[in-house]
């Protein structure tokens, strides 16, 4: 397979250890066609890395969706070292492993300094888990865009959205959409414009950004500014890819990917107010004109995401990922969050 290793590329006459030697990784990254991954993780990887490195260290990288890798399977894969340098969603992972998504569970982040802060207070937890009981290096953590309700018919507030069949990316999406009286459909990033197109749903979740770029303003009418969530992502290697490397390489690396994290957030940030402006028309964003009518979340749509968040989301979470998930909220994101996760209940 592909993915299976990285490899030390041999120069003639020169043994693969000799330390002149190039190490080649093979990166696995996030959604293919949006700005992350073709303005930031692919020219990281074929064009700073190696320079970065003095030529030590190469690499190729493929988008995840386009590497014949289903997105819920990549953490499994990167713990088997099928995938030894890779990129998981969130939103796919939390299936088989919910605890991944904690920081990032619908309505929890309504702005970026919000989902900063959770993250901050999560990261330790989160690094000690995919070590421990994964045995993933976590080495970054990316955001998309905000994600919101692109709609086709009018959505004036959060009441709206009753009755309406609404694409989302993951189970806690489809807890929040289910708690306002929609019906969640699964769907896929790259399936997203053909279910609005043959009817399948008529309102989807996704990012400002990501959605302009795929062309759905051409399909819907009505943007609800409100963020849902924000598609988080870990970037992380397998624990014996990564002990493989050369100590001052991977202190390259930690580095370097460290400050590639900073530089995504900032687009995610900016990329969010971007997108809202480019599907309204209010900005020339040099793909096809938006007209998208915004609507802004008032002050009784963002106390009802809270009671959403508390009441359902973040309950039904806990269901899924048992007891130690509650007590990880509670001492991390719980106290910051000023909303209390409480333990499981038994099946009834």
């Amino acid at each position: 397979m592909l993915w299976a290793t990285s490899t030390v590329a041999e120069a003639p006459g020169v043994p693969a250890s000799a330390p002149s030697a190039a190490m080649s990784l093979r990166v696995v990254g996030g959604l293919a066609n949006v700005n992350q991954y073709t303005r930031q993780e692919e020219p990281f990887w074929t064009q700073e890395l190696p320079r970065l490195t003095n030529g030590k260290l190469r690499a190729s990288i493929v988008p995840f969706d386009r590497a014949g890798i289903r997105g819920q399977d990549m953490l499994r894969l990167m713990q088997l070292g099928v995938v030894p340098f890779g990129t998981a969603l969130a939103s796919l992972s939390s299936a088989t492993e919910p605890l991944l998504g904690a920081a990032d569970l619908a309505g929890l982040n309504p702005d970026m300094a919000s989902l900063r802060r959770h993250v901050s207070a999560y990261r330790p937890f989160l690094e000690k888990t995919l070590r421990e009981k994964h045995g993933i290096e976590l080495l970054a953590i990316y955001v998309y865009p905000a994600q919101m309700l692109f709609c086709q018919r009018p959505l004036k507030s959060l009441a709206d959205l009753a009755g309406r069949r609404v694409r989302t990316a993951s189970a806690t999406q489809a807890d929040w959409v289910e708690a306002l009286g929609a019906k969640p459909v699964n769907t896929s990033f790259a399936e997203m414009t053909q279910n609005l197109r043959s009817g399948n749903v008529e309102c989807a979740l996704t990012g400002s950004m990501s959605g302009y770029t795929i062309g759905l303003q051409q399909h819907t009418q009505h943007l609800f500014t409100m963020p849902v969530s924000w598609g988080m992502a870990i970037f992380g290697a397998n624990t014996g890819a990564w002990a493989a490397l050369p100590p001052d390489q991977r202190s390259i690396l930690k580095q370097e990917l460290m400050r590639l994290e900073q530089v995504i957030w900032a687009d995610s940030e900016r990329e969010t107010g971007d997108g809202v402006r480019c599907l309204t028309g209010e900005q020339d964003c040099g793909g096809q004109p938006g007209r998208l009518h915004a609507q802004a979340p008032t002050v009784a749509d963002d106390q009802r995401r809270r009671n959403v968040l508390a009441g359902t989301v973040i309950a039904r979470w806990i269901q899924r990922c048992g007891t130690p998930c509650a007590e990880a909220w509670n001492q991390t994101i719980g106290p910051i969050s000023g909303v209390e996760a409480r333990p499981a209940t038994s099946p009834q």
